[in-house]
């Protein structure tokens, strides 16, 4: 997401490398280029030309300080209005209220469904909620089911009733038995509907009127552009959500629908799916938005998603197995496999500074560890255990049994073995310190 953008606003910001000072003519001439690109990216016009007219207010209004140059201050300010543009301040979902209801609201094909599970699940692992599904989809019954398999999936419960037509009924039914269960969340996903269509309109204004939803969160697919916002519009006169779920930013979308729903609509973002994964679902949150699309990371979402894969009692093991260099190919293997749940490999990459842009045009597989598990699952429980056992000939056999290349094979225990150096001299402060020392020095540093 986003690729695109981030690439011509960095274009836009080299007009200004190696100017002395900021003028009317070269800030007028870069922010044509940033209207052009926030345009290319689906952004409604006038959205753009605000955001463009009030970063040049600014722009001009500012003298540039000795320490940064010109195109740096206006990258700061194109961060601070893009952050404002998509909303400023992270907007959490209400849930003070027992049980909770959410209900769902949005196009047919917008992923309701599947967000549906996703949030469940988010609300049971991460902020130790008891959510059940109400299936209040009576015109797809393959939504009924598919809800029964994602509730099976994350271990949450469903209420449905496939004999019924009246979502209303089913609603308040799902919601009595919430509450005799102690369910402390209720998630009422809905039929798929267009904005035009007034009968089922009117049918989910009276099923919010019937059931009183905490909060309304209206579902819509980021690729479909200036096309969301404009049915996020007509949704929100007749139910007044109070917040937008994006979903699909893993696809190839220009990014318009994030950049211009909280100017068109006055309703934050409140979260976004980012892949097909149940675990594929973040809390929005403009500031570091603003931080990834303008090539500058988001090393606090990596950070986040590194310490809940972290296990206080499993680190205490592996900082004992590294001291005793026993770090071996099963401790190797759970690494990969906790680097694997925190999300897909190429969205990781790109939230470190700087190297996002590098890795724009390399193509990183969801499956990028697969051989690397492939050689792993091939070792037998003791060359795991005790990789110096790894000789020629059973090096051949792994390579057999796993599909690979005896070359693939060395390559691997080459860099099992830099690894387990590398942590060893992590722990060992002495080393650390002696190869610090022996670094070349750069210049002017003592």
């Amino acid at each position: 997401m986003f690729d695109s953008l981030s690439e011509k606003l960095d274009r836009a910001f080299k007009v200004l490398k190696g100017q002395g000072k900021i003028t009317e003519i070269n800030v007028a001439e870069t922010l044509k280029e940033v209207r052009k690109a926030l345009l290319d990216a689906d952004v409604n016009y006038k959205v753009a030309k605000q955001f463009t007219d009030t970063v040049k207010e600014k722009a001009l209004g500012q003298q540039v300080l000795t320490a940064i140059s010109p195109s740096q201050l206006l990258v700061k300010i194109t961060h601070d209005e893009l952050t404002h543009l998509m909303g400023g301040e992270t907007a959490d979902i209400k849930l003070e209220s027992n049980p909770t209801i959410i209900l769902m609201s949005g196009l047919q094909g917008s992923g309701k469904t599947t967000f549906s599970g996703k949030l469940a699940n988010y609300l049971k692992t991460k902020r130790g909620k008891k959510p059940l599904l109400i299936a209040c989809d009576v015109y797809r019954p393959a939504a009924i089911t598919q809800l029964h398999v994602l509730g099976e999936q994350i271990g949450v419960e469903v209420f449905s009733d496939i004999e019924s037509k009246d979502p209303i009924s089913i609603a308040k039914r799902g919601i009595a038995q919430a509450k005799e269960n102690g369910n402390t969340v209720v998630i009422i996903d809905t039929a798929g509907r267009l904005a035009v269509d007034e009968v089922m309109m009117n049918e989910i204004a009276a099923l919010k009127k019937e059931i009183k939803p905490n909060e309304i969160l209206f579902v819509v697919d980021s690729m479909t552009g200036q096309d969301a916002v404009n049915t996020a519009k007509t949704f929100n006169e007749r139910l007044d959500f109070d917040g937008v779920v994006l979903t699909k930013l893993d696809g190839d979308t220009r990014g318009g629908a994030a950049l211009s729903i909280k100017t068109v609509v006055n309703k934050p973002i409140k979260f976004v799916g980012t892949g097909e994964k149940m675990e594929a679902i973040d809390v929005f949150h403009p500031t570091r938005m603003s931080d990834r699309i303008l090539g500058m990371g988001d090393v606090v979402t990596l950070v986040e998603k590194a310490q809940e894969q972290y296990n206080e009692e499993e680190a205490r093991k592996l900082s004992k197995k590294i001291a005793q260099n026993k770090f071996d190919f099963n401790d190797f293997l759970s690494q990969l496999n906790q680097i694997k749940k925190m999300g897909n490999i190429k969205d990781l990459v790109g939230m470190i500074p700087g190297v996002g842009k590098a890795m724009k045009d390399v193509d990183i597989k969801d499956d990028a560890f697969k051989h690397i598990e492939a050689i792993i699952q091939s070792m037998t429980p003791a060359e795991r255990e005790k990789p110096e056992l790894i000789n020629g000939s059973r090096r051949a056999r792994i390579a057999k049994g796993s599909g690979q290349s005896i070359q693939e094979i060395n390559k691997l225990m080459k860099q099992f073995e830099e690894t387990r150096k590398m942590m060893r001299m992590m722990q060992d402060k002495g080393a650390m310190m002696k190869m610090m020392k022996n670094m070349p020095k750069m210049p002017g540093m003592k």
